[in-house]
């Protein structure tokens, strides 16, 4: 965990960069029916349905391809439970530095940093949020739900940031099923990027509590073939990625580019009969269009 003088600094680099900046890219063409070609022809590509999110936080402008339709959020949720555990500490609920302290009973399959502290001292609130965003430990996400009140208590936390959509009903592993048709465990790519937008740049947490929120997605190390493909010089790149049953292959996350204010993307694929490469592949080019073009 970053500092608290770190993490004021992080809070005040994330405040500086907000909507009044001038967009990149100004003079690109908002053509709608350019963007929804361009998102279906990646959906073809991908050989399944796909859904998009592009909030450009100057402008307050979203644009996106079946914003929303329901998909399944697979581990993208964890940056939402993280979310939902700095909320509690800023309402004097919750210590970061509480440590928690579990058996190998809770170990499940990707749970590569909460093993080797398994039946020893355990692991801290921090050391915990760390570890499900940035490699996806699955054991950590359900030791955070735990102090969560479960999926039920994330589901009303984020009801709390005036998400109607986003709903959690299964711990990890089962969550992953991503049955077609199952609303249990979805979300909509518009839903998670307002969340996003709330949480990391608006004024749902501190500033304290969005700069470490920001600071653990930036430190994210499974989003290197998705929204990090190709990442242009001087961006900064925050996301979660989750992947699961029928093809479902998502990544969220925000782009910091220089100078200007950031640019939130959700992109979720599911019901794809391809290879992962190839669904990463329908990640890396949203990523591209957007790093190239801007949101517009």
């Amino acid at each position: 965990m970053m500092r608290r003088r770190d993490l004021h600094r992080l809070a005040l680099s994330t405040v500086a960069a907000l909507p009044w900046l001038a967009p990149a890219h100004a003079a690109s063409v908002n053509d709608p029916q350019a963007h929804n070609a361009r998102w279906q022809k990646i959906e073809a590509d991908s050989a399944g349905r796909l859904g998009v999110a592009v909030l450009d936080t100057a402008t307050g402008r979203l644009d996106g391809y079946r914003l929303d339709e329901r998909f399944p959020m697979c581990s993208t949720f964890k940056w939402l439970a993280a979310a939902h555990v700095l909320h509690r500490v800023d309402q004097g609920q919750e210590q970061l530095s509480r440590r928690i302290r579990y058996g190998r009973d809770v170990l499940l399959p990707h749970s590569p940093l909460t093993e080797p502290h398994a039946g020893r001292g355990g692991m801290t609130l921090a050391e915990l949020c760390h570890a499900t965003i940035t490699v996806s430990d699955n054991a950590a996400a359900n030791l955070i739900l735990d102090t969560l009140g479960g999926p039920a208590g994330l589901t009303a936390y984020a009801r709390g940031l005036g998400d109607s959509v986003t709903r959690l009903d299964r711990r990890e592993p089962a969550l992953n099923e991503s049955t077609p048709g199952d609303p249990r465990d979805t979300t909509s790519p518009r839903a998670m990027a307002q969340s996003l937008q709330r949480t990391v740049l608006g004024d749902a947490l501190s500033p304290v509590s969005r700069a470490q929120l920001a600071q653990w997605l930036q430190a994210t190390s499974t989003n290197r073939q998705r929204l990090g493909a190709d990442l242009p010089e001087g961006w900064r790149l925050g996301s979660k990625t989750g992947t699961g049953a029928h093809g479902s292959t998502n990544d969220v996350g925000l782009y910091w580019p220089p100078g200007r204010a950031p640019i939130v993307v959700a992109v979720y694929l599911t019901e794809s009969s391809a290879a992962l490469p190839v669904r990463e592949k329908a990640m890396a080019q949203v990523a591209r269009g957007v790093t190239t073009h801007g949101a517009g």
